[in-house]
């Protein structure tokens, strides 16, 4: 669907303004770009099939990669998920907002469509506070990072524009996205917390907080097992069932970007099997 874009100033004094487009661009289904604390995402009504459509087409990719969901508060966790561990909801409520996005069960009685989540959903309350606003307004909104499949996120709403062109209805300019790295992604559909992909938040940090998080990181090689020739050391680790973004990244969970490397679909996440 071609629109009509607008773009915002998404700080100072015009900010009434941007709110009111954002909100009536929602509402018609159309998408909106936004800032956050990592890289610039492109929006879409999570509980509006067509709309979350609108936002794959737009990125060029299919229903199985369905967008993560943004929320305004922790509080909305037990909205949007069950069967929550108490090890899940002690990572949400220490590091939302943040650069934490979880994959949890779905609440199976919410009307909408991601794609093929697998009964699973991705969400994280960002640390940027005209967004958490703005998702205060909307509700919950599907939102990935703001370019086409394959290529950087955006870190400028001007990089989102160049990429997304008149798909997009509003663009919603927060200046440059601080962040940069991607969110780091922790699978709670268990029981216990495992980190598939690090970004922004470090595993001592994840396990400072709760000790038995564990992740692909860790050594699972039997004690007997011979020490691998130095050429070996780089081998990738096995692929988790809840990965991220593009397809040139499915086999190996990204470590966290380099300050000077914009990421590519950060905040995308695969459901879990």
């Amino acid at each position: 669907m071609r629109c009509v874009s607008e773009r915002f100033d998404f700080t100072g004094d015009e900010l009434a303004p941007a709110y009111r487009a954002a909100v009536d661009a929602i509402e018609a289904g159309d998408l909106v770009v936004l800032p956050t604390d990592t890289v610039y995402g492109i929006a879409a009504d999570a509980f509006k099939a067509d709309a979350v459509q609108r936002l794959l087409d737009a990125k060029g990719r299919g229903r199985d990669m369905p967008p993560p969901v943004l929320i305004s508060v922790v509080e909305s966790l037990d909205a949007l998920a069950t069967d929550v561990p108490d090890d899940g909801r002690t990572l949400c409520q220490e590091f939302w907002p943040g650069p934490l996005t979880v994959i949890c069960h779905a609440q199976t009685s919410l009307m909408w469509d991601l794609g093929e989540t697998k009964g699973t959903v991705a969400l994280r309350v960002p640390d940027h506070e005209n967004t958490r606003e703005l998702l205060s307004r909307t509700g919950p909104l599907a939102v990935s990072s703001a370019n086409k499949s394959g290529r950087p996120a955006a870190l400028d709403v001007y990089d989102a524009e160049e990429q997304l062109e008149d798909t997009v209805a509003v663009y919603l300019d927060g200046g440059t996205a601080t962040g940069g790295q991607p969110s780091t992604i922790v699978d709670i559909t268990g029981d216990t917390p495992h980190v598939v992909r690090l970004g922004a938040l470090s595993l001592e940090q994840l396990r400072a907080i709760v000790p038995g998080v564990t992740s692909y990181l860790d050594d699972d090689k039997p004690d007997d097992e011979p020490e691998a020739k130095p050429d070996e050391t780089e081998e990738k680790p096995t692929e988790e069932p809840v990965a991220a973004s593009n397809k040139e990244d499915d086999e190996k969970p990204p470590s966290p970007a380099k300050d000077d490397a914009k990421p590519s679909d950060p905040d995308d996440v695969r459901p879990a099997d």
